[in-house]
């Protein structure tokens, strides 16, 4: 049977096209890349009764189910109306009704993360609630964003490869009477970290310009020594992508900035983004939306009305280095140059 088919319509419900005409894939939402193992349940039911049986983990953790036929779509919408409304209501208080008709929009990409310190012995903080904090801040949006958290340095999250790459740091405090002078912190830094440490007469000397909060001192210390800090900070990164034009490893954009600030952050995003694309939500990733505006403009708009707290710091500049696919890729007549802000939207090139 021939349907006429609005796949932009299905696509912002979060189906994707499939290479088989008539067949979509659902894509569910995780937040933080942790769920309840009851919904796997409902994954189950949803790819044996209207898919094709199989399911699939997305690259940016979400839970997606093929073989979905078009006119199958109303009534997995109707299904999933109770793990939107308790993976995104309950869990993440996201602001958005649950009315049986599926996702509202695709937006914002599900933000990913790792298992963070719950588990991980190396991770500074709790990646799966922060992202559920910051849920609530990006979606239900149309504004396109792709990010991710991290909970050490060691970046398992792949903060430098999204939009918005958020990692876990800490303030590392050294306790001179407890240290016995076995240099194992010192070694540790030096294999894993930024050489930073130094035994000097027995005790450790530091070279704080250059430490990176990772805390493999404290994982190395026999004598608890050296302890974390219990104030959580995080660095973000930005602006990094992959792509077949383009690609980019991301930059530091912040320092030393606490929770608030990241949430801050990501709450000034929808209205950055709107501002860029003249109030029309234009699919357009993140990072390259960035490089539209400028980033002066960005950071003004991304920490408008925030309270920076007195450690964080800020990238005053940014020096992108991208893989250009092709020479010169961005060299190209006036006209074909993107712009942003008002009226940037009024015509096409």
């Amino acid at each position: 049977m021939n349907h006429d088919i609005d796949v932009k319509a299905t696509r912002i419900n979060c189906f994707r096209q499939s290479k088989i005409a008539g067949e979509f894939m659902l894509q569910l939402r995780v937040p933080g890349s942790i769920i309840d193992a009851k919904h796997l349940q409902a994954v189950q039911h949803i790819a044996q009764t209207w898919g094709d049986g199989s399911f699939h983990i997305g690259m940016r953790h979400t839970l997606n189910i093929p073989g979905i036929k078009y006119a199958s779509i109303p009534e997995v919408n109707e299904y999933i109306n109770e793990y939107i409304r308790e993976v995104e209501v309950v869990n993440c208080d996201a602001d958005m009704e649950t009315c049986g008709k599926g996702y509202p929009t695709i937006g914002a990409r599900n933000i990913m993360s790792c298992i963070g310190n719950t588990h991980c012995i190396k991770a500074n903080v709790n990646t799966h609630e922060l992202a559920k904090k910051l849920e609530k801040e990006i979606f239900p949006s149309h504004y396109h964003i792709k990010s991710t958290i991290s909970g050490c340095p060691n970046d398992c999250g792949k903060a430098h490869f999204n939009d918005f790459g958020v990692i876990g740091i800490a303030k590392m405090e050294y306790d001179r009477d407890r240290c016995i002078g076995c240099g194992a912190c010192v070694d540790a830094c030096s294999h894993h970290a930024t050489r930073v440490l130094s035994l000097v007469n027995g005790k450790i000397e530091k070279d704080t310009c250059c430490c990176v909060g990772c805390g493999e001192c404290v994982i190395a210390c026999p004598t608890s020594a050296w302890t974390r800090n219990p104030q959580k900070f995080y660095r973000i990164m930005l602006g990094g992508r992959t792509g077949k034009q383009y690609p980019r490893m991301g930059k530091m954009f912040a320092n030393w900035v606490t929770e608030d600030v990241v949430i801050g952050i990501f709450r000034n995003w929808p209205k950055f983004s709107a501002w860029a694309l003249d109030y029309k939500p234009v699919y357009l990733h993140g990072g390259h939306l960035i490089d539209r505006a400028g980033y002066i403009k960005f950071k003004e708009l991304i920490l408008e009305g925030l309270e920076i707290n007195p450690e964080a710091q800020f990238a005053e500049r940014i020096y992108w280095q991208e893989d250009e696919k092709r020479a010169n890729i961005n060299v190209k007549s006036l006209g074909n140059h993107n712009s942003a802000g008002p009226g940037s939207q009024d015509s096409h090139h």
